[in-house]
């Protein structure tokens, strides 16, 4: 029973199983990374499990996803992409009222970006704390650059006006992520002009992704304490 489990999370888990209702029987589905999105893909196989759902094909954003899939025995196509996808569940680390998202804090947004972009439906699951007036003003932005002369790209935002940091592992080591790149966690404040920014990011050498994640996402359903909040882009 969700309502013996800590406010945060039951929050997290409410707002992942209505997504899970948008899942029809024959669907191939993108299956997000991270503390909320993983509990759609618990739900999705237990659906599946139950006869409620079948013929489901996933395709993880990540490898830990993809782990966590297997293991729930859901079926999972190659790491090819050899199709698009009816619609893909995904968590966000911050929600802008044009329901924009800033999205990495996972490590995954390289990955994520890509399914993303192949999603006919892009549904995004979070709790009421990622909702903000503004991208950046309660996040940093995660910006997926090569190890190889990574302290340009350093110097590179912080000219934009970004305070950086270099994602370490607990062990103190650079954070690797499943591209075998690392993560600058930048920190500029409520941002002013999110497109601006990205094409900035996106022409630069060595940058080889942002975690600014705009234009894509259809529905962004939050949790919280008044209830689901599902909210669509509009046309």
């Amino acid at each position: 029973m969700t309502d013996k489990i800590d406010p945060d999370v039951r929050y997290k888990i409410e707002s992942a199983e209505h997504a899970v209702t948008f899942v029809q029987s024959g669907m191939k589905v993108g299956l997000g990374t991270g503390s909320t999105a993983v509990w759609a893909t618990r739900k999705i196989a237990k659906l599946i499990a139950d006869g409620v759902l079948s013929d489901i094909t996933g395709f993880a954003t990540s490898r830990a996803t993809a782990e966590e899939a297997r293991h729930l025995g859901i079926v999972l196509m190659g790491d090819e992409l050899p199709t698009d996808l009816d619609l893909t569940i995904d968590g966000a680390d911050e929600v802008d009222p044009r329901l924009d998202v800033i999205k990495g804090g996972g490590g995954a947004l390289l990955r994520e970006k890509i399914v993303a972009q192949v999603s006919r439906r892009y549904i995004i699951v979070v709790d009421e704390t990622k909702s903000s007036p503004a991208l950046g003003t309660r996040f940093a932005l995660p910006v997926e650059v090569l190890a190889f002369g990574w302290q340009s790209q350093r110097r590179f935002l912080e000219s934009l006006g970004a305070k950086v940091y270099l994602r370490l592992n607990t062990d103190r080591t650079p954070y690797k992520t499943d591209s075998d790149n690392i993560i600058l966690d930048c920190r500029f404040g409520p941002i002013a002009s999110p497109k601006e920014l990205a094409n900035r990011l996106s022409w630069r050498a060595g940058i080889i992704e942002h975690g600014l994640f705009l234009d894509m996402v259809t529905d962004v359903i939050i949790g919280g304490s008044s209830g689901i909040r599902h909210l669509k882009r509009g046309p």
